[in-house]
This record gives C-alpha cells, structure tokens and sequence, in this order.
C-alpha cells in the first residue's frame, strides 16, 4: 500500500508545469537570517553585499549578526548599506524564518532556533551527533544540506565549486611550500627554459584532481594523475584537453612515482565512510627530502599513512622530512572568492522560495533541492543519516503530498 501511495507521489511530481501552477501560492516576503560562523577558522559567508541587496530590492528582509562577513573581507557597512540590517545579539538573527550559515548548527545555535524554522547549512554527517539531530527533530526543523544539493544537471552544485576552488588552490599551496621563503626546496613550480619542470602526482581524478591539474600544466608542471577509474581518468583528459600522464592505481608505479616527484596532492574522495589510505608510512619515508605532501582528503580521514589534521594557523608538519599540508578547510582560505561562488547558488533559491510562496513550493518543483532536504518538519528524511543512527527514514515526497 505504501509502495502505490509512493508512486502516486512520483507520478504527481511529474505533473506538468501548468498544473502545478495553479498550486502555487502568491509571492511571500521572507525574513532571513545570517549569524556570524562559530566553526573554527570558518571564514566564508553565504551571501554577498550585492546578493543581500537583490533579495532586499524584492521585498524579503535581511538581519545578520555583526561582523558575520569579516572573515571574506566584507565589512558590516557594506551589508547594511545594501539593506541588511546588523543584529549584535545572536539570538535576534535566530529569529528569522530561514537561517543561512556555513557551517552545521551548534548545540548552542539550536537552542536558539525556533520551531519550524529553514535552515541552509552543511550537513558535515562524521561529525553530527544523535543529540543535535534529536533536537532539531522536536523542534520540527526543516533543514537543507548543502553536500546534497544538486543543480539542473545533477551536478552536486556546491560540491563542484569548492573542489574547483580546493583543486586550483592545492597548486598554488605547493608552488608556497616549494619556495625558500617556507624552508622548501627552493623551486619554482614548473619550469624555464633549459631547467627540468617540476614533477606533480595527484591522485584521484574527479573535479578536486582536474583543477589541480589544469593549474599546474598552466604553471609549466609536469603532472601525473592515478586514479581506479579509467572512465574517470578518461574524463579528466577530455575536459583538461592535454595529454597528461594518466595510470591507474598500481602500487609498483605509483609507488615509483611518489618518491620521485617534488609534489603529491592526495584527492581521492569516498561516496560514503572514509577516504581509502593508499600510500603507506613506507612510501612517504622514501619521498625525496623537502618535498610536498598536501592531503585534500583529510576532513574524510586522509589517504597518507602519516596524514594528520592541521589547521590554517598551523597549516604544515614534517614527517621523515617531507611537508605534510593537511588543512581540511582549504576553501577558506581564500574565503572571498568561496563566497562569491556559493552566492551564486544560493541567492536564486531564496529568490524562487520567495516567489512560489515558500520551500515546500521549491522542494516540490525541483528534485536538486528536494535531494538536499535531510530534515522535513521534523521528519528525517535522508537515508544515509536513518542508517546511522537507525530511525526508520520517512519518504519526502509522501509528506509533501500529504500537505497539499
């Protein structure tokens, strides 16, 4: 019975545009709220100066809680002067009817939140605990995740931009670490005329993989790309468009080729559970001496036998002479660029919530977002976190269709 009630949902959902309008509620105003990031060396923001102006010039109302832009150099001014209007007390921001953040909710931000509240953050699903899922359960929340969040295409929208960001940025990580100025080898990443380029191994060849590698061929480097995937490593060809050096995961040649490069740039990301460590502490201790290390999988648990988290104040440590760059938040380094790229995500779903008269309307429409929603009302409907911490799973479509 509830296989056909299912169904019956789906069906709905695929209803053609023109029906569905006529379910649509009118234009609301929505009241949004952005507190500034508790999360350590957390510096990126959702929204922009120029974003924030556009969702005020429709009508919606802003507060953010001051110095909330800090961090990607945007000043309080900058926001109020486009409409926002500064909050210097955190629990008025949690007031709004949809918080926006960065990062996932502390206990202490949930406390704050207020019964069927939306709310726009990351998801970060090793580290959420059953007691902060628990109380934004009872508080009904509706909460969106953003490492769900797929585009008209399918594509995991923000997933793609950060790798694009975290990809180019592990280069120009190296070519800093490379130099004498950080007590490196002293080379310039790639090479000149009648000098040997530098050699660069990535492993890994999904979106993280093909900026590194674009970057680095740019900057003259000689680059060498392992991955388990001959579709993925195919793929990574076409879109770079050069012939690169392209294997897949042999341990006699990537081991060969780890202690021989100036560079290694881990980038192999799991779909669920832990990143596979596929260089051993032995491998590493035979890498030539001041060379790099920087492992991109590390907020998934590394794939270096000697990988340990380090921070952007702390950012490098040497082991067996070899320069570990293990820094989980990458993209916040270079925060005002992240947050110019996650504006553009999100700015026109709040624009569309705004125009359909509410997220239920969006979820409805667009399966992209339907995909990202982990909790509605309350209800948990994202099976990876039902599996972990074993509640039954309720299906969305069904609660949706029940409400309307």
């Amino acid at each position: 019975m509830v296989h056909d009630i299912s169904e019956i949902a789906k069906q709905a959902l695929l209803q053609p545009q023109e029906t569905m309008l006529e379910t649509r509620k009118k234009k609301n105003s929505l009241f949004i709220g952005i507190p500034k990031e508790s999360s350590f060396q957390e510096n990126r923001i959702a929204l922009t100066p120029l974003s924030v102006a556009l969702l005020v010039s429709n009508g919606h109302q802003v507060y953010m809680e001051a110095g909330a832009g800090e961090g990607a150099k945007f000043s309080d001014s900058d926001y109020s002067e486009q409409g926002a209007r500064i909050i210097y007390d955190k629990k008025e921001v949690f007031k709004a009817d949809i918080i926006i953040k960065i990062g996932p909710p502390t206990q202490e931000e949930i406390a704050m939140m207020k019964p069927m509240q939306v709310l726009f953050s990351t998801l970060q699903m090793s580290t959420l605990k059953a007691d902060s899922l628990e109380a934004m359960m009872k508080k009904k929340i509706t909460a969106l995740s953003y490492e769900y969040l797929r585009d008209e295409g399918g594509v995991l929208s923000v997933i793609r931009s950060m790798s694009e960001i975290v990809g180019a940025t592990s280069i120009l990580i190296a070519a800093e670490y490379l130099s004498n100025v950080f007590d490196g080898k002293g080379l310039m990443l790639g090479g000149i005329t009648g000098v040997p380029p530098t050699e660069i191994v990535i492993l890994g060849a999904g979106t993280v993989a093909e900026y590194a590698t674009r970057a680095a061929i740019s900057l003259g480097a000689e680059v060498k790309v392992f991955d388990s995937s001959i579709y993925r490593l195919r793929r990574l060809q076409n879109n770079v468009g050069n012939r690169v050096f392209t294997s897949v995961i042999q341990p006699l040649v990537l081991n060969k080729a780890i202690t021989t490069c100036d560079v290694v740039i881990g980038a192999i990301r799991a779909k669920h559970g832990l990143s596979p460590c596929i260089v051993s502490e032995e491998t590493v201790s035979r890498m030539k001496q001041n060379s790099i290390l920087i492992d991109v999988s590390i907020d998934q648990g590394g794939c270096f036998e000697t990988s340990r988290v380090t921070n952007h104040t702390h950012p490098v440590f040497r082991k067996y002479d070899v320069i570990h760059y293990c820094v989980p938040n990458i993209a916040s380094r270079v925060a005002r660029t992240a947050t110019y790229a996650l504006t553009n995500i999100f700015t026109p779903i709040l624009m569309d919530i705004g125009e359909t008269g509410g997220i239920m309307n969006v979820i409805w429409e667009k399966p992209g977002i339907r995909n990202a929603i982990y909790l509605y009302q309350g209800h948990l409907t994202n099976k990876d976190l039902a599996d972990r911490f074993n509640i039954p799973p309720k299906d969305l479509e069904l609660l949706i269709i029940s409400q309307r």
